[in-house]
């Protein structure tokens, strides 16, 4: 039963992430996410998937792969238009 809660929450918060991240590699809006917060969302997600493979725990690692990846394409989209469209 713990496990089938794991893997609840993280399908959860994974699948609470998925609109913004959709909406922002789409739109490749990134006007009004902060840098910093994107960053230390990242960073936490990836500091979650290291703690899960360390620990062996599945729902952790599922949940924290997927949501790194789609944090991570968001950051990059946000470190790009700061670099290379504002100047």
């Amino acid at each position: 039963m713990p496990e089938m809660i794991g893997y609840l929450a993280a399908t959860l918060t994974t699948a609470s992430f998925l609109p913004q991240a959709i909406l922002t590699i789409k739109s490749r809006d990134t006007e009004s996410l902060s840098l910093s917060m994107y960053s230390m969302f990242t960073l936490g997600v990836f500091c979650w998937l290291i703690y899960g493979i360390y620990i062996s725990d599945k729902a952790i690692i599922f949940a924290n792969a997927i949501t790194f990846v789609l944090s991570a394409s968001i950051l990059f989209c946000k470190i790009y238009n700061k670099i290379c469209r504002k100047g």
